[in-house]
């Protein structure tokens, strides 16, 4: 299994993280700006069958790409430096949905996921703002969404992102600040510092979801920890 993450992450979270699979470190200069220029979740989108990727993604990590014999398939959409050139691929694929603001998903997500329900939301950033647990229950750090899936019969957690650290900003977003594989939750931190720890606990409990906290701080907005094990 490969885990890829923002090569920016604490060394503590990445050796651990290391005890799990291969650890395939990302990052970027000057195609998107820089608070989120290592985030996988921007330049990624992983589906069932394929790892989908932006066509501009850095040279050097289409390459371990290739070396790690990771099947991947280029977009069509080029990222920017502004919102919504950043969010062409920060969709969530789930093997019964996609979750996107779909006015800018990129054409070969969709492509890619048409045999799925399309939900729209409007937070284009969705994948930061969005973790799937199982086909019905999830946790997102934006209330937009959250009304969103329950519209459709699902069940979102709400968790308020105050406290979630990104670099440059107020705050980050929940899920930025993690990866699903399995029936694991991998935390960058520790759910110790979020006011909703209880009522998060017991709903994971309830859900059959371990936890697995990378270390004992501040949770950290890194676009997400993507599991590939195509």
């Amino acid at each position: 299994m490969w885990i890829i993450a923002d090569a920016r992450l604490p060394e503590i979270i990445k050796e651990n993280l290391s005890n799990y699979g291969t650890l395939l470190e990302f990052s970027s200069n000057a195609i998107v700006y820089d608070a989120i220029s290592g985030h996988p979740d921007i330049f990624c989108c992983c589906t069932d069958q394929q790892l989908i990727i932006a066509p501009n993604t850095p040279a050097e990590f289409i390459a371990m790409l290739k070396s790690s014999k990771i099947n991947f398939y280029l977009g069509d959409a080029l990222l920017g430096n502004t919102y919504p050139e950043t969010a062409h691929y920060n969709a969530l694929s789930t093997e019964h949905y996609l979750i996107h603001n779909l006015d800018y998903t990129d054409k070969k997500i969709k492509e890619a996921a048409q045999d799925k329900l399309a939900i729209h939301v409007n937070q284009a950033y969705t994948r930061c703002n969005l973790i799937f647990l199982n086909p019905t229950h999830f946790i997102t750090s934006d209330k937009g969404i959250e009304q969103t899936l329950v519209k459709h019969g699902l069940v979102g957690f709400y968790v308020h992102p105050e406290g979630i650290q990104l670099k440059g900003f107020s705050h980050g977003f929940f899920g930025g600040c993690c990866g699903i594989h399995k029936h694991r939750l991998f935390l960058n931190g520790s759910l110790s510092y979020l006011p909703e720890k209880k009522a998060l606990t017991a709903f994971l409990s309830n859900q059959e979801i371990e936890t697995i906290e990378l270390y004992q701080g501040p949770l950290i907005d890194s676009g997400s920890l993507l599991f590939l094990h195509y």
